[in-house]
């Protein structure tokens, strides 16, 4: 099991976050002295990514549904079934502009951990170098 803070979106774990000033696979980004973020393991990075992903086409494939109410027709042709299908409307829209704005925030969330997922591998590969030239010539 890996030592620090995991995700856990089950519950299942009570490990608690820890803040830290930078590391390769924290979210947060640069931030003074003494502010934090959290740090995350590369499995957990990759599980947050798929979710985070995982809920934006959940948001996108909402949205067909609310552009079905953004073309609602009222039932006759008086005044109050015209004046209740444009209402209708209107919240079709608004929802539909929610869902998006919803699904582009994920997508953004997930393309953050992506991001720190970078860090991670470009830390793994310098540490791997830097321990590499450590060891030649010695054997």
């Amino acid at each position: 099991m890996p030592e620090g803070p995991v995700y856990d979106p089950h519950g299942t774990r009570r490990a608690p976050l820890r803040p830290v000033t930078h590391h390769a696979g924290s979210y947060g980004g640069e931030s003074p002295a003494g502010a934090g973020g959290f740090e995350y393991d590369e499995a957990t990075l990759h599980e947050l990514v798929k979710e985070w992903r995982d809920l934006a086409r959940e948001f996108r494939a909402d949205v067909a549904q609310a552009e079905t109410l953004g073309r609602a027709q009222g039932p006759g042709l008086e005044y109050a079934s015209a004046g209740n299908a444009e209402l209708v409307r209107a919240s079709g829209k608004a929802l539909t502009e929610t869902l998006l704005q919803r699904a582009r925030y994920c997508e953004a969330m997930a393309d953050k951990f992506v991001a720190a997922l970078g860090k991670y591998a470009n830390a793994e590969e310098s540490h791997a170098t830097e321990i590499g030239n450590t060891t030649k010539g010695t054997l």
